[in-house]
């Protein structure tokens, strides 16, 4: 099950907070997240992972419906490497996290 949005204003505001104040707090959070990104730069949160964007050439590609040859264009990618703290955190070693 995915953690939404509005997961995340519930648990801000069940820590005591005001559930207005928590969505807008979230709302101005991921605005400077997307602004960042947007502007090429990355988002590193200590303990938590890295944001980079990549730059992507174009290249050649299959559709997998159809067997065809299409061209994929040039883009950025967002791509998301998390902290080892986090890492030994999912994989249950808590010793080092």
């Amino acid at each position: 099950m995915a953690l939404t949005k509005n997961d995340i204003v519930d648990r801000i505001s069940e820590l005591g907070h005001n559930r207005k104040k928590a969505s807008m707090l979230v709302d101005s959070m991921i605005k400077v997240l997307k602004d960042t990104l947007e502007e090429g730069d990355e988002i590193l949160i200590s303990g938590f992972g890295k944001f980079c964007v990549k730059d992507k050439n174009s290249r050649r590609g299959r559709n997998p419906v159809t067997g065809d040859e299409v061209v994929l264009r040039e883009r950025r990618v967002v791509t998301f490497r998390c902290s080892k703290k986090l890492r030994n955190r999912i994989n249950g070693d808590l010793e080092t996290a």
